[in-house]
């Protein structure tokens, strides 16, 4: 059993494939069955927040009632937009430095 599995962009999983998460990279198709095979084998489950918009409210609502495991909708690195943030106006506003 895993500790947490992350299913969502390529960008966002490589950032939590670094801290020893199992990471999954989901498209329309194949999300929600990803999702439930998680849900079997982790005892945490991040789903990315775009992933999650292209789910069924429904769906989505139940798996997000989950106890065991808890599934979690975390931030995406790419945005709606396709692009990566400017990260070095974002790293300093984080350390309210002057831009």
């Amino acid at each position: 059993m895993s500790v947490a599995e992350f299913i969502g962009d390529e960008v966002s999983a490589a950032g939590y494939r670094l801290c020893g998460v199992d990471v999954h990279i989901a498209d329309h198709s194949n999300a929600l069955s990803l999702i439930e095979q998680a849900c079997e084998s982790a005892s945490l489950v991040l789903i990315g927040s775009n992933t999650a918009a292209r789910l069924d409210s429904t769906e989505l609502e139940r798996l997000r009632k989950n106890i065991k495991p808890p599934v979690l909708i975390v931030d995406d690195m790419v945005s709606d937009m396709g692009t990566l943030p400017e990260i070095r106006r974002l790293i300093h506003k984080q350390l309210g430095m002057l831009e």
